[in-house]
C-alpha cells in the first residue's frame, strides 16, 4: 500500500515538473517572438522614417540647384550676344545716331559706266550705328545751287551704317546729249547731311569733274550697284 502511494506521488511530482517546464518554455518563446517582432517593427519604422526624411531633402536640394542654375542661366542669357559693352541692343533707336560730318568720311569718284556718273562712298568712322536719311547735299566748287534728287531712287527704308560700314549715292554729272548747257569743271566737292548744317569735305578722286545744269543726285543706298541703277 505504501509503495503504491509513493509511486503515485512520484508521478504527480513529475507531471508538475513537466507542466512548469512547459510554461517556462512557452513564456520564453512568446518573449522571444515579441522581442523579434518589436525589433523587426522598429527596423521597418526606422527604414521608413529614414526614407521619408531623405526624399524631401533630396528633392529640396535638387530643386534648389535647378532654380539657382536657371536663374544663373537667365542672368547670363540677358547679357549674351548683344554686341555692346553695356549689354544693350546696338540696333535699338536710342543707341543710333545720325550720320554727320563728325562721324563719317566721304570719297567721290567718276565711274566708266553709266556714262557721266560719279559714285559717292561714305564710311561710318564712329563707334555707333548711324542713319543716313534722305540724300547727300552736293556743293561743288562754284555751284550756285545744290542739285535736285532723283526721286525714283528713293529706298524703302533709311540706309543705316554700322561702325566701319559703307553707304553709297550716285550723281549724274552732266547730260550725255548736251542738253545741260556748256557746264564747267569743278575741282572740289563738299557733302551735306539732312538735318545738319555742317558740310564734309569729300575726297574727289581724279582731281576734277565736268558738271552741267543736268546735275542730279540719288538717295543714299546700302550698296553701290543700287546707287548706280544697275
Amino acid at each position: 500500500m505504501r509503495t503504491r502511494m509513493l509511486a503515485a506521488a512520484t508521478v504527480a511530482l513529475a507531471a508538475l515538473s513537466l507542466t512548469a517546464c512547459g510554461s517556462e518554455e512557452k513564456v520564453r518563446d512568446e518573449g522571444a517572438a515579441k522581442s523579434s517582432q518589436s525589433t523587426s517593427e522598429d527596423a521597418a519604422a526606422g527604414s521608413s522614417s529614414g526614407k521619408d526624411d531623405a526624399t524631401p531633402s533630396s528633392d529640396r536640394t535638387k530643386n534648389s540647384g535647378n532654380g539657382g542654375g536657371s536663374e544663373g542661366s537667365g542672368g547670363k542669357g540677358a547679357n549674351a550676344g548683344t554686341g555692346t559693352a553695356d549689354g544693350s541692343d546696338p540696333n535699338a533707336p536710342e543707341n543710333r545716331v545720325p550720320c554727320t560730318a563728325a562721324n563719317t568720311s566721304v570719297t567721290a569718284a567718276p565711274v566708266p559706266r553709266p556714262l557721266n556718273y560719279m559714285l559717292i562712298t561714305i564710311t561710318n568712322t564712329g563707334s555707333k550705328m548711324c542713319d543716313l536719311p534722305g540724300y547727300p547735299i552736293l556743293k561743288f566748287e562754284g555751284a550756285q545751287s545744290v542739285p535736285p534728287v532723283i526721286e525714283d531712287s528713293k529706298p524703302q527704308a533709311v540706309t543705316s551704317l554700322k561702325p566701319g560700314g559703307k553707304g553709297y549715292a550716285a550723281a549724274i554729272l552732266s547730260a550725255g546729249d548736251g542738253s545741260g548747257g556748256e557746264g564747267y569743271t569743278a575741282t572740289s566737292l563738299q557733302i551735306g547731311f539732312q538735318g545738319s548744317d555742317r558740310m564734309a569735305d569729300a575726297a574727289l578722286q581724279g582731281g576734277d569733274v565736268h558738271i552741267d545744269s543736268k546735275l542730279r543726285v540719288s538717295y543714299w543706298q546700302s550698296d553701290s550697284a543700287t546707287a548706280l541703277g544697275s
